[in-house]
């Protein structure tokens, strides 16, 4: 998992909004690049302005998916020479 915080409301509505529908966000920071499902969000009012904290679960590379994946199995019908 990977949490990212942030003080921007577009972008936590934005992390909301994908959270909601069920669709991967991107996470781009410190040179990093995380993609994945969004788990929480939560408020946090520890500081003078309001921060949001992101949980994030990465999502497989795809490569990886396509490595994993069998091979199809492929039988014709042949005829009989009888």
């Amino acid at each position: 998992m990977f949490t990212y915080e942030t003080t921007d409301r577009k972008e936590a509505r934005r992390f909301r909004m994908a959270q909601f529908n069920g669709r991967p966000a991107t996470i781009r920071s410190a040179g990093a690049t995380v993609t994945g499902r969004v788990r929480a969000i939560v408020e946090s009012n520890a500081g003078a302005t309001a921060a949001w904290v992101v949980t994030i679960v990465p999502d497989e590379p795809k490569t990886a998916a396509r490595a994993a994946r069998r091979a199809p199995r492929l039988r014709f019908a042949t005829e009989d020479d009888v």
